[in-house]
């Protein structure tokens, strides 16, 4: 499936992406993990992440991704669950494919470098660390599931480091199967720096994950208001595809709070900014639903 994407990506065609599948379970009635977020759903609630992944397919979506961000190699590590992760992992991609059964739609992985998060905030708490040649064997036995699972690709998402970023983009692209790299990026003053990573400029992860060549590199989980800079720094050393797939609202985890969340036409408007700065691929992340994904898909899919 992923060759509809590819022939996509070398025509310049508009490229739609799902929304924020985590957030949207919430916001179905399951109760989020203190520990995992909206990981444990996969086994809890099949049924309802089934349909958040219908309902972007319905809304025009081009690729979902199951919903295995949650299921971080390094927060599972830390709370000695790994074999469980890749229990859950199956699930979800199981899932997934499910939803898109005589569709023409590809399915993504998703991998992050999520650790223990700090409650009530989005906060990573950083009392741990993991050296590189352990954190490379946890990244590479998630990647390594999540292709024998049948993902289509893997979207590298919330990416915000030279460091842990570039190790689990490595592993991903060790599969074989197309790698997405989504870089975070928030505000300090005037510097954007690496989602929770103060001290790693965004221009240094820009340069730094450009270096590896993935197939596409996305502006995501990041302020609609942030977007336009980042794409232009990130302009400054990649020439290959862009996406941008903003959030909207906050975390306190282990919930999304959906306040102030953008409307569809203001996202489409937005969108089409960020298509004359050279971005193809168009979607949402936390706090977006299928409504955000209708309205991107009749404006780019007309």
């Amino acid at each position: 499936m992923y060759d509809l994407i590819r022939a996509k990506l070398t025509s310049g065609e508009s490229i739609i992406l799902d929304g924020g599948t985590g957030t949207d379970i919430q916001r179905r009635g399951v109760p989020m993990s203190s520990s995992t977020w909206c990981a444990e759903a996969n086994l809890s609630h099949p049924q309802i992440v089934r349909d958040v992944h219908a309902d972007y397919i319905k809304a025009g979506a081009d690729i979902i991704i199951a919903n295995t961000f949650a299921t971080s190699a390094l927060l599972f590590n830390a709370l000695d669950r790994d074999d469980e992760l890749l229990a859950i992992d199956r699930a979800a991609v199981a899932l997934a494919r499910e939803a898109a059964r005589g569709h023409q739609v590809a399915v993504a992985g998703s991998m992050s470098t999520m650790r223990p998060v700090v409650a009530g905030s989005d906060r990573t708490s950083k009392q741990r660390e993991w050296p590189e040649d352990k954190a490379r064997a946890l990244f590479k036995r998630k990647a390594e599931n999540l292709a024998a699972a049948g993902v289509d690709l893997i979207m590298m998402e919330m990416m915000r480091d030279t460091d842990y970023s570039v190790w689990a983009t490595n592993a991903a692209q060790a599969t074989g199967l197309p790698v997405w790299v989504g870089i975070s990026v928030e505000r300090h003053g005037s510097r954007l720096t690496g989602f929770g990573r103060e001290d790693q400029d965004f221009d240094d992860v820009a340069r730094v994950l450009s270096g590896l060549n993935p197939d596409v590199i996305s502006i995501m989980h990041t302020s609609p208001n942030d977007t336009d800079e980042a794409i232009d720094i990130l302009r400054k050393h990649w020439r290959g595809p862009v996406g941008a797939y903003p959030e909207s609202g906050y975390f306190k985890m282990p919930e999304w709070t959906f306040v102030d969340i953008i409307e569809p036409e203001e996202l489409v408007q937005r969108s089409k900014v960020w298509k004359m700065k050279g971005v193809s691929a168009f979607g949402g992340c936390c706090g977006l639903g299928p409504d955000h994904i209708t309205a991107l898909s009749k404006a780019f899919h007309a």
